[in-house]
């Protein structure tokens, strides 16, 4: 049958997202996925070089996505479904483009782990987002600061003459359009996409890429690439070179042989560079491939662990009872821990293709390893036959990849944000392919247009939390010859912190507070830069000034209770770090009832309550239970704050560790 697209609704109990934290991303991402100088030695010299390119110094200019929550209530999605009569795939636009479904329709299978659930986690690099599917993750090493953001999503023709979706954005931590193109040919069992992503500018650009694929771990699963060795990459950040599939006396290849959640990327050997792979099959044989042509070369597989702290994130991360998995990836480089140069007006563009493969299982599941994966690339040939995606690749790149969408009511299927529109408007960027129309501008983007075309930044009508910022060389060059308001100072001072300058960005905040008739988001501006220098008891100061600035100010409605509650967390952490709970005391004290019954307030109620010497209190707050809805990858608070409390073994409700125990 011929393949068609249409929107369809999917509904799925969610816990909501809700609003965007207000504080700027002045940290540095938090150094999970970090290297250590030690493991750093030895390395193959590329790798070494790759994993040092333009490490990111913030996340600005995104925001943190930390208002979700953990209760679910039925929610409607749309989703875009892609059906050739064999392949039928449902894509969600709104969240990231992730596909959250592929189903082999002559088998009735699922080839994904399908999450039934929207359950936003702190996993992405700014925060919110979700288990399952395959997902796109362009920026720098992590999940996309787009997880559980909208793309625009369009149909356009595609290169066997029927038509396919073109998803696209702006990433805006490396500053980068890119677009995912996918389509199914009449009669093919395997799901096409094409990605391309462009550096329109005048400088080179550190480019990130892995695509993600969430699969079933279910007993016998067993993850084969061709490969004899791997990188293993665990949270005790170290990465070493390891055999495949045995290390350690356990079958690494087999998910849940391993205890703790860990990464192995995988040498893809010489001879499958051209086409390389990676593929789940189940103890009968049955799975997912997926393969790509050579320029995304590396491979991976992401295991949670038989653990207690990985069998506990696959809970948090579902519905208890539904199945984990395992995530098998494909990338730009061999590892998670690079970024690749692409230079000044360049691309780089690839094809990947997922579908259905069987294989004998006796083969594929035998000690032999040579036999095992010679057994998966041959009915991979079969399936996908060698040249196959090259000349895909080719077609969809000369032929398809710059059609434009032609504006038809039918064509547009979704729209993201409006930053790509001002990048484009301010750079006179020409783009085949991904139009960035001026009619996607909104709310968030008005002042920056504003300042673009008049040379000042407005300021809003009436007080309310400052929009967000914008930190690139054109924009920070705009803010500096611009009128200085306080508003303004406080603008400039965050692009002069994200571009490395902090005594200058610090002189910039001091000098929009003399004249501020709102005092609160300068002084924690200051106040992060004093904790950053080492200076806690500045920071405790001012960090508690700008909590009783903000109490005073604010008013109804979810932007200020956003900015009482990420304000509130980072002011009372900071005074109980300085040893004041009396100021922290004071803090609390001025919370929202509501705020107070957050997860992270009862956690940090627990360290008020031991700071104070009432340990018996803080020890009951564990045990009257709560959820940390924003427990970061990595984080061992729970753990940590459990140890001083008691000396019982950590309750498992709390135990997310993922590494051993030091």
């Amino acid at each position: 049958m011929a393949t068609t697209v249409r929107r369809v609704p999917l509904t799925l109990p969610a816990a909501p997202l809700g609003p965007d934290n207000p504080l700027p991303a002045l940290r540095a991402p938090d150094g999970v996925h970090d290297l250590d100088e030690r493991s750093r030695a030895g390395l193959p010299r590329d790798m070494a070089r790759q994993i040092g390119y333009e490490p990111l110094r913030s996340l600005l200019p995104v925001r943190i996505r930390d208002g979700y929550g953990r209760r679910r209530a039925e929610r409607e999605f749309e989703a875009v479904v892609i059906d050739n009569g064999r392949l039928r795939a449902t894509v969600l636009p709104g969240l990231g483009g992730r596909v959250h479904s592929l189903v082999h329709l002559p088998t009735g299978r699922e080839l994904l782990y399908r999450n039934p659930v929207f359950q936003p986690a702190n996993f992405a690099l700014n925060g919110a987002w979700f288990s399952g599917g395959i997902e796109w993750n362009i920026g720098a090493t992590g999940h996309t600061a787009l997880s559980c953001a909208p793309l625009h999503a369009a149909l356009v023709p595609a290169p066997d003459g029927g038509v396919m979706v073109r998803l696209w954005e702006w990433e805006r931590l490396r500053d980068l359009p890119f677009q995912v193109d996918l389509w199914l040919p009449e009669d093919s069992d395997f799901l096409y996409v094409g990605v391309r992503v462009r550096n329109p500018h005048e400088r080179p650009a550190a480019v990130y890429w892995w695509s993600n694929t969430a699969v079933p771990e279910g007993s016998g699963t067993r993850v084969l690439a061709p490969a004899e060795e791997a990188w293993h990459f665990g949270y005790e950040r170290a990465l070493r070179r390891i055999p495949v599939p045995r290390w350690e006396d356990a079958d690494r290849t087999y998910p849940l042989d391993s205890a703790y959640p860990a990464d192995f990327f995988y040498e893809v050997e010489r001879a499958a560079a051209d086409r390389p792979w990676i593929a789940a099959l189940d103890a009968d044989g049955h799975g997912l491939a997926q393969a790509s042509t050579g320029l995304l070369r590396g491979r991976k597989l992401f295991v949670w662990g038989a653990g207690s702290g990985g069998r506990r994130w696959q809970e948090w991360l579902t519905e208890p009872g539904t199945g984990g998995y395992a995530e098998i990836q494909a990338g730009l480089a061999r590892t998670q821990l690079e970024h690749v140069r692409l230079d000044a007006g360049e691309e780089f563009s690839w094809l990947e293709a997922y579908g259905p493969l069987s294989a004998e299982p006796g083969a594929v599941h035998g000690d032999d390893w040579a036999r095992a994966r010679a057994a998966a690339g041959t009915a991979l040939d079969a399936a996908l036959p060698p040249g196959t995606l090259d000349a895909a690749h080719a077609a969809w790149r000369d032929g398809c990849a710059d059609a434009d969408p032609d504006g038809g009511p039918g064509d547009w299927l979704a729209r993201g944000s409006g930053w790509g529109a001002l990048e484009v408007l301010r750079g006179g960027f020409a783009l085949p392919g991904t139009p960035f129309p001026e009619s996607s501008l909104e709310e968030a983007q008005e002042p920056w247009l504003a300042l673009w075309r008049t040379g000042a930044h407005p300021s809003p009508p009436r007080v309310v939390p400052p929009g967000p910022s914008l930190v690139a060389p054109h924009w920070r060059d705009m803010l500096e010859t611009a009128p200085a308001d306080p508003l303004t100072e406080y603008h400039l001072g965050v692009a002069q912190w994200h571009a490395g300058d902090t005594a200058q960005a610090v002189r910039s905040w001091e000098r929009g507070l003399k004249l501020a008739p709102s005092r609160w988001p300068l002084l924690r501006c200051l106040a992060v830069a004093d904790e950053l220098a080492g200076d806690r008891e500045r920071a405790a100061d001012r960090y508690a000034q700008a909590f009783e600035d903000l109490a005073g100010e604010s008013r109804g409605g979810d932007a200020w209770a956003a900015a009482e509650s990420a304000l509130g967390r980072e002011a009372m952490t900071a005074l109980l770090a300085a040893g004041r709970p009396a100021g922290a005391r004071a803090v609390w004290d001025r919370l929202r009832p509501a705020l107070r019954e957050q997860g992270r307030f009862r956690l940090l109620a627990a360290r008020l309550l031991a700071a104070e010497g009432h340990v018996g209190a803080a020890r009951r707050v564990f045990e009257d239970g709560f959820e940390t809805a924003d427990l970061r990858e990595g984080e061992e608070t729970l753990s940590e704050v459990w140890s001083t409390l008691s000396e019982a073994p950590l309750p498992p409700a709390y135990d997310f560790r993922m590494r051993p125990p030091v």
